[in-house]
């Protein structure tokens, strides 16, 4: 029998799926036409063929394998290196915390030390009777102490402000994870929480300071109402600084505005009421020579309880109002924002500087 060139193609397809089974098979057939020593040659060939291209096919599965395995690691080996840079964030910043508050200690006790100071000077009598004495600028004895702090406070408030503004910017320019995004927005949410706790001990140390505004630049002072800034209009620069906005978040923004107006025009007509019933109480005293009628007195105390009681509600609207429009954003939306109203109060601010600088005309 001669091995055709019909059946040698049919043998060597069938090799590619059961090389070892036609090797038998071909072996038979080249003893029954008796020209075996002729087709040794093709079996060779066939088989080493085989071989090649299972080995060329095994080399393929494995680097391709080796592929998927390096780029497999390249996302875990990111995922590694941002936890490393979130956990030496977070260790630096608690250090920073540390620090701010170990100064804070620090500063409270020298200020301890110069109210004894001045205790003992006046006992001493260094104050002569109708000289310049704290009382002439407003302040008293614990009074003086309670807003010299909260001023030192609200100095380092104000670097860290600018501080956390700059880091933003650097962390939105650079694109980062919205997981390391939060902490920044973390941060930044309580360093304003941080500031109303302030001013609620500042404010029953002297609640007319806090009133006044005398605390901030001369710019920031424009925009005062009761001892900061009104919630409605910060929203009302916010927001175009938050596009794109889906309809729903631009609804929620708009429902807050309007809460927040209704709010603000709540506690100003009770602002106004307890300023005309303080006029009231100071003009029904009794005039006389340095004194001031027994029940005049007590009234108008109880006014200006009433008074740091508005400032703490005025504060807790900031607060909240902070609170909800950052539960209305998404990360990067919230980051935005708190960029945003750190850059405008440092406009407000430099604003106070350049017309404080500002050339005069000689009279």
């Amino acid at each position: 029998m001669n091995f055709t060139s019909t059946q040698f193609v049919t043998s060597r397809r069938m090799a590619a799926y059961e090389p070892l089974h036609q090797i038998s098979m071909w072996e038979e057939t080249f003893k029954n036409s008796g020209n075996f020593n002729a087709s040794a040659s093709i079996i060779v060939e066939a088989d080493t063929k085989l071989s090649a291209q299972s080995e060329d096919t095994s080399q393929g599965i494995l680097g391709t394998s080796n592929k998927y395995d390096q780029e497999a690691t390249k996302p875990v080996d990111k995922v590694q290196r941002r936890l490393a840079q979130n956990r030496e964030a977070a260790r630096k910043s608690r250090l920073r915390k540390k620090a701010y508050v170990q100064q804070l200690e620090s500063s409270r006790l020298k200020l301890i030390q110069l109210e004894q100071e001045l205790e003992r000077a006046r006992h001493q009598g260094m104050y002569v009777s109708g000289g310049l004495d704290a009382n002439h600028l407003g302040f008293s004895g614990t009074m003086n102490s309670g807003i010299a702090a909260f001023e030192m406070e609200y100095g380092h408030w104000v670097e860290e402000q600018n501080r956390q503004t700059c880091e933003l910017r650097n962390a939105l320019n650079a694109h980062i994870t919205d997981v390391e995004l939060r902490m920044l927005v973390d941060n930044g949410m309580s360093h304003y929480f941080d500031l109303f706790r302030m001013k609620a001990t500042a404010a029953k140390a002297d609640v007319f300071y806090m009133m006044s505004g005398m605390w901030k630049t001369s710019a920031e002072r424009f925009f005062l109402w009761i001892g900061g800034f009104r919630p409605s209009e910060l929203l009302k620069v916010l927001v175009p600084q938050l596009d794109p906005l889906t309809d729903k978040q631009l609804t929620d923004v708009y429902n807050l505005v309007k809460s927040c107006q209704q709010a603000e025009d709540a506690l100003s007509q009770g602002m106004d009421k307890l300023q005309q019933g303080l006029a009231k109480a100071v003009a029904d005293g009794e005039l006389g020579e340095g004194s001031y009628a027994p029940q005049m007195g007590t009234t108008a105390m109880k006014k200006l309880d009433d008074l740091v009681t508005f400032v703490a509600q005025a504060d807790h609207l900031r607060q909240e109002t902070l609170r909800n429009v950052s539960e209305l954003l998404t990360t990067r939306q919230t980051a935005r924002g708190l960029l945003t109203l750190g850059e405008y109060f440092q406009r407000l601010r430099a604003l106070s500087s350049l017309w404080a600088t500002r050339p005069r005309e000689p009279a």
